[in-house]
């Protein structure tokens, strides 16, 4: 049995959501594929992010991949992501499943008989209950996250401060849904996603 490599399940994946992609564009949506978006001030990243004003992250877990690291990075990608997909090799799906949410989508990534890669939908995401709001105000850099402030007149004695006080504010002055709006609409207008800044986005 061939085993899936996070290389052929990204392209596989990718080329899927591009076919997404299109279509909000075609419908005059703002959309974006992000791929290792750094997230927690890039102390995790998930694999590919489609967001077009809702953010679904996917992680990818091929059969040449351990999930040692999986319990963590739910808990990290819960406090963010309004929905998450696993796309699981065959080899992890058993595991997976008693990992992740049930709220959780899971996809199945293997090879049909004609040893072409297939993404099985075994399970569809549902809405996340758990974000917390100073988790995505992190995924902003912090001049982005001033110049929300500034806007509503509640920027005042704050441009010196670390930046963890900047979102901390952030999240007290916007409720969850204005703030995960604003910051969805931000990330797709953002220009340059692989500069260096993305892993360390903000400074102190």
């Amino acid at each position: 049995m061939l085993a899936t490599n996070d290389k052929i399940i990204r392209k596989a994946l990718r080329d899927l959501l591009l076919k997404e992609l299109a279509g909000y564009r075609k419908q005059g949506r703002s959309a974006e594929i992000i791929e290792e978006l750094g997230i927690q001030h890039g102390t995790a990243r998930i694999d590919i992010a489609l967001v077009n004003g809702v953010m679904h992250g996917y992680e990818i877990k091929s059969d040449c991949d351990t999930l040692e690291r999986l319990p963590e990075q739910v808990q990290e990608f819960n406090t963010v992501f309004d929905r998450l997909t696993i796309i699981v090799g065959k080899r992890h799906l058993y595991h997976a499943v008693h990992v992740v949410p049930d709220w959780w989508g899971i996809t199945v990534a293997k090879f049909d008989n004609a040893n072409r890669l297939v993404l099985q939908v075994i399970r569809e995401p549902e809405k996340n209950s758990w974000q917390v709001g100073v988790s995505i105000a992190r995924l902003l850099w912090k001049n982005e996250a001033l110049q929300i402030l500034e806007r509503r007149n509640r920027a005042a004695g704050l441009r010196s401060k670390p930046r963890e006080v900047i979102y901390a504010r952030l999240a007290d002055v916007l409720d969850i849904k204005t703030l995960k709006k604003t910051v969805s609409a931000l990330l797709v207008s953002r220009e340059h996603w692989r500069s260096g800044a993305q892993l360390t986005p903000n400074g102190d």
